[in-house]
C-alpha cells in the first residue's frame, strides 16, 4: 500500500483550479477530493527512487473555501489519523470584481470599498527546526508560530500566499540529526563531509524541514511561491567567475550542483507554475512520460549548469490586481568580470516585459528577489567599490585583494553587479512613472538576517508610485552579534561617509537613485505581511516569541 512520505503542499490556487504536491512511498495514483466535489488525480513520477505527484485540482468555485483530502491508490492518507490540526482547505479568490482598468478606483481616484484584499506573507532563511523535545539553538520558528495562529482560528485572517525567498533548505549547514545520517551512510572523512552530497541527501533536508508538524499543515492549506538562494546549493553560490572555476575543480561539486538543481525542480519549482504553464512545459511532460525520470532530469540539470540562459527559474503570478515577479538572482548570473550581470540578457528582457506589460491591469507590482536591491549605504558602496577593484579599476594587485574580500565578506548583492543595479533601478522608475503607473512597486527580499524598510528617491521628477525595499529574514536561523552591530552601523551617517570614501577609491559613479531607511533594522525570527486593497498597501512585521505566538513589531501604511 502506498504511503504519504511528504506533503501535501498546496502550491497554486486561482478561482477555478489548484495544484497539490505530494511524495508517495511507491508508484501510485494520487488524488485530491474536495468537500464541494472538486477533485483531481494523476500518476506519480519517479526520480532517484522517489515518487512524486503534482495533482491538478479542477472544478473549484471562486470565492469559496473547501476542505480536501488526499488519497493514494484509493486509500486516504491525509489528513493524518488523529490530527490535531483543522482540515486542510483550498481557498479560491473572488473573480470578476477586481479585474480590468476600470476597477482601479472611483472617479476621484479613491479605492473602491469592494476591492479584493490580497495578503502576502514573506520571509527567507529557514534552517530546519529540531525535534519538538529538543532545545532550539536559534529560537522559535516564525512559520511554526504562524501555523499555530491559523490553526487556533481557522476562519480568521490568513495569507493568500506565502512567499519564501530562498534558503528553504541548507545544503551546507545541516542539523545534528542529518549529520549523523550522513556519517552512517558514507562517513565524514571525505569531502563534502557533513554537507549534502547527492539527491538522496537533499531529500533528507526536505523531510526535516517539511515534516515539522506545524509547517506541514501550514503548507497544506496556504498556497506558496518559492525561489532559491545560495544555501539551497552552497554559501555564496555563483559569487564570481573565479569562484565558479575553483568549485568546478572540486571533485564533489558537480554531483552537489546537479542534485541541488534536480531536487529544487522537484520540490520547489514545479509548484511555482500554473496549470497552463505545466501543460506547456516539455520537461514536465518528459518526466511524466518515462518510468524513471532520473536521467531526464539529470540531463536538464547538466544543461542548466552548462548554459544557465537555457533555463528560466523566474516566474510570474497574479493575485487579482497584484502582480508578483519572482526573479532568479542566483543561477541566471553572468560572471565574466568584463560583463558581470545579476541577470543574463534573456532574463533581463523577461523581467522588463513582465513588469511593463499591461501596467493598467495591476495596482501593485511585487518584485521578489532573494537578495536586496537597496542595502545599507555602507554595504552598497563597499560592494560597488569591490566590483570596481575586481574588474581591475585599481590594477591587478587590488583585483586579487578584491576577489578574496568578495568571498570572505559575501559582497555579491545587486550592488556588486553595478550595471544590473542600474538597470533594475531604471526599470522600476519606468514602471512607476506615468498615468497608468501602479500605486506601489515593492521589492521583497531576504538573505541578510534582519528586516528593514527603505524608500527609494530619485532626483528630479520622481515616479508617481511609492517604491520601497522590504527585506525580511530570517524565518528561523541564527542572528550573530556581528550582524546586529554591523547592520545597525551600516545605516548610520558615519557609515555613509565611510562608504563614500570607498566609492571614490573605486572611481565609482553615484547610483542613479538615493534611498533612506524608514523602518528597522529589526532582528529576530520574523515574517512580513502585506495587505493590499485597491491602491492602498499596509505592512505588518511580526516576530516569533518563545510562547509560540507572533508579536507585531511594526505596522504601517505604505501608500498614505
Amino acid at each position: 500500500m502506498a504511503g504519504l512520505r511528504l506533503g501535501p503542499l498546496l502550491r497554486y490556487a486561482d478561482g477555478s483550479c489548484a495544484t497539490v504536491w505530494v511524495e508517495a512511498s511507491r508508484p501510485c495514483a494520487a488524488e485530491v477530493r474536495c468537500a464541494d466535489g472538486a477533485h483531481g488525480t494523476t500518476r506519480t513520477f519517479q526520480v532517484a527512487g522517489h515518487h512524486y505527484a503534482l495533482i491538478p485540482v479542477t472544478g473549484l468555485t471562486a470565492g469559496t473555501a473547501t476542505a480536501y483530502e488526499v488519497f493514494l491508490d484509493g486509500t486516504r492518507v491525509w489528513p493524518l489519523p488523529d490530527s490535531r490540526f483543522p482540515p486542510s482547505v483550498i481557498r479560491t479568490p473572488v473573480e470578476g470584481n477586481d479585474e480590468g482598468a476600470g476597477h482601479r478606483a472611483d472617479a476621484r481616484g479613491n479605492d473602491r470599498a469592494d476591492a479584493r484584499e490580497v495578503r502576502v506573507a514573506f520571509g527567507s532563511c529557514r534552517w530546519a527546526a529540531p525535534p519538538a523535545d529538543a532545545h532550539d539553538p536559534v529560537g522559535p520558528d516564525a512559520l511554526d508560530s504562524l501555523a499555530a495562529r491559523l490553526a487556533a482560528d481557522p476562519d480568521g485572517e490568513r495569507p493568500d500566499v506565502l512567499v519564501l525567498l530562498g534558503d528553504q533548505v541548507y545544503a551546507d549547514e545541516v542539523s545534528d540529526a542529518t549529520r549523523e545520517r550522513i556519517a552512517a551512510r558514507r562517513g565524514l572523512a571525505d569531502a563534502p563531509g557533513a554537507e549534502v552530497a547527492d539527491y538522496e541527501e537533499y531529500t533528507w533536508l526536505y523531510y526535516e524541514s517539511w515534516l515539522d508538524p506545524e509547517v506541514r499543515w501550514l503548507l497544506s492549506t496556504v498556497p506558496s511561491c518559492m525561489i532559491f538562494d545560495d544555501h539551497d546549493v552552497i554559501d555564496d553560490w555563483n559569487t564570481s567567475a573565479a569562484w565558479l572555476a575553483d568549485m568546478r575543480a572540486t571533485p564533489w561539486w558537480n554531483e552537489r550542483l546537479l542534485s541541488g538543481l534536480m531536487s529544487y525542480w522537484v520540490h520547489q519549482h514545479l509548484g511555482n507554475l500554473s496549470p497552463a504553464e505545466l501543460a506547456a512545459d516539455p520537461l514536465y511532460a518528459a518526466v511524466r512520460a518515462t518510468p524513471d525520470a532520473t536521467d531526464v532530469l539529470r540531463a536538464f540539470a547538466c544543461r542548466a549548469d552548462a548554459d544557465p540562459a537555457s533555463v528560466r527559474w523566474s516566474y510570474r503570478r497574479d493575485f487579482g490586481r497584484v502582480r508578483l515577479l519572482m526573479v532568479d538572482s542566483r543561477a541566471a548570473r553572468v560572471l565574466d568580470e568584463g560583463g558581470r550581470a545579476m541577470l543574463d540578457p534573456g532574463e533581463e528582457r523577461w523581467l522588463r516585459d513582465q513588469a511593463l506589460r499591461g501596467r493598467d491591469s495591476y495596482d501593485h507590482l511585487l518584485i521578489g528577489t532573494s537578495l536586496p536591491w537597496l542595502l545599507p549605504h555602507l554595504v552598497h558602496d563597499a560592494e560597488r567599490w569591490n566590483a570596481a577593484l575586481c574588474r581591475g579599476e585599481r590594477g591587478a594587485r587590488w583585483a586579487r585583494f578584491g576577489e578574496d574580500l568578495r568571498r570572505r565578506a559575501d559582497l555579491e548583492h545587486w550592488a556588486a553587479f553595478p550595471a544590473s543595479f542600474d538597470a533594475l533601478t531604471e526599470l522600476i522608475a519606468e514602471v512607476g512613472t506615468g498615468s497608468d503607473a501602479p500605486a506601489s512597486v515593492l521589492v521583497l527580499s531576504g538573505d541578510v538576517h534582519h528586516a528593514y524598510v527603505a524608500e527609494a528617491r530619485w532626483p528630479g521628477d520622481a515616479p508617481a508610485a511609492r517604491v520601497l525595499q522590504l527585506t525580511c529574514s530570517p524565518v528561523h536561523n541564527s542572528i550573530p552579534l556581528s550582524i546586529r552591530v554591523g547592520f545597525r552601523f551600516g545605516w548610520s551617517a558615519a557609515a555613509r561617509a565611510l562608504g563614500r570614501r570607498f566609492a571614490r577609491h573605486g572611481r565609482c559613479e553615484r547610483p542613479p537613485v538615493d534611498w533612506r531607511r524608514t523602518g528597522g533594522p529589526w532582528f529576530g525570527n520574523q515574517l512580513m505581511t502585506l495587505s493590499l486593497r485597491g491602491r492602498s498597501a499596509r505592512l505588518r512585521l511580526e516576530q516569533a516569541r518563545g510562547n509560540g505566538t507572533l508579536a507585531t513589531v511594526e505596522e504601517s501604511d505604505l501608500t498614505p
